[in-house]
């Protein structure tokens, strides 16, 4: 092999260390030597001169067309991209105007990363569009007509609630460039936008009952099982997000102290919660029994090779995959349901609404009352009587 024989062996040792068998070791080493193949017929002559692109070109498009060659090329690029060993990509810089909004929104209205990341990308989206428009639209001459085929074009892909978020970030990069008088000023005040009823959908809750069936239903015997029971109490016991609960370090549980340190990212607060009984027992019967041994202080980790650090989206795969192994009639497909469902139950048992806002790392009491939505019992008992007198109450019957 050419190009990949100098690093082959560091790559086997690379694989090893991040937890995989040897049977996959010499799966990946198979790919290898297929991919050094496709790299000399495609020309390339060293490894420096290979780019992520490359090594993405050279996979299957699909999966499941190629599993060995697919896994292969996914952890040689994870290897190659630890090493420093890929080419470095040519990176696209961000349009004059868009770099400038970009700034704008760091330095002026102090938007958390994440909300700015998106504000650009609906910016880039459309200044790439009026480009390809027939013929370009130069942004002196934008016409609300431009901007309503920007919104009929991503209309296409996007539900309502996501499209109404579009079009907000649109209006905020059209408001931006008028006011430096680089559009014509106004243009934001004539973009339609879907209507989203206020709170016009339920919370996602579950039956407490259904919760609980959903827990006992989990196999503890197992190191696998004793996580996934473990992430899915905390979820339902303290209704943290996802992130929450990857984010939970061995520093946050104070045994002694019988506590638990929440750190709300969302928030940007830090939360101390008591630690229950059972929590206690699932976590302390996880790190002793499941846990793989890794040099982090993180709680929870990966059982399934390549080993390392879980992602919000693993606390969804595993209630997902609980949800189908207990055959439970759970119409929800994320584990923020968990979260909804502990809102209601404490709502039911006369805890306050401030109190379950704190737990929840709700900034305001609005957003906990639409849980008060749910408690439908609970509202019969506050409904007025229908006064009877003047009424004909017989079928068909009207007032008098």
């Amino acid at each position: 092999m050419p190009l990949l024989g100098p690093v082959l062996g560091d790559f086997a040792a690379w694989v090893v260390a991040h937890g995989h068998s040897l049977v996959a070791v010499r799966r990946h080493l198979r790919a290898a030597r297929r991919l050094d193949q496709e790299f000399c017929r495609r020309g390339h002559r060293s490894l420096k001169d290979v780019r992520r692109d490359d090594l993405r070109v050279c996979a299957p498009g699909h999966a499941q067309d190629d599993p060995p060659l697919a896994a292969g090329a996914r952890q040689l690029e994870h290897y190659l991209d630890a090493c420093g060993l890929l080419a470095r990509q040519c990176v696209v810089p961000l349009p004059r105007a868009v770099a400038d909004y970009q700034t704008s929104l760091t330095e002026v209205r102090g938007l958390a990363t994440a909300t700015i990341g998106q504000h650009v990308a609906t910016a880039s989206q459309f200044l790439t569009y009026l480009a390809q428009t027939t013929p370009p639209t130069p942004l002196d001459r934008l016409t609300p007509a431009a901007v309503d085929g920007f919104v009929e074009m991503i209309s296409a892909r996007r539900a309502r609630a996501a499209l109404q978020h579009t079009v907000a970030q649109l209006r905020s990069f059209l408001r931006w460039l008028g006011a430096q008088r680089r559009v014509p000023s106004g243009l934001e005040t004539q973009v339609d936008t879907p209507r989203v009823y206020r709170q016009e959908q339920l919370p996602r809750a579950l039956p407490w009952d259904t919760v609980c069936a959903l827990l006992r239903g989990i196999d503890r015997t197992t190191a696998l099982g004793r996580r996934n029971y473990a992430i899915l109490l905390l979820v339902a016991t303290y209704g943290l997000r996802a992130s929450e609960v990857v984010a939970l370090t061995l520093d946050a549980i104070e045994w002694r102290r019988r506590e638990v340190r929440i750190v709300r990212r969302k928030v940007e607060g830090v939360l101390l919660l008591p630690l229950t009984d059972g929590v206690g027992a699932a976590l302390l019967d996880y790190l002793q029994h499941g846990r793989p041994s890794a040099p982090t202080r993180i709680v929870f980790l990966r059982h399934r090779p390549p080993a390392g650090l879980l992602k919000p989206t693993a606390v969804t795969d595993v209630f997902h995959a609980q949800v189908r192994r207990s055959g439970l009639a759970i119409p929800f497909h994320g584990s923020h349901c968990l979260r909804h469902s502990l809102a209601v139950q404490l709502l039911r048992q006369g805890v306050s609404l401030k109190a379950i806002g704190d737990v929840l790392g709700h900034r305001s009491v609005e957003s906990t009352g639409v849980y008060l939505r749910l408690a439908v019992e609970d509202l019969r008992g506050v409904a007025l009587m229908l006064p009877l007198d003047g009424l004909d109450v017989t079928l068909g019957g009207g007032a008098r």
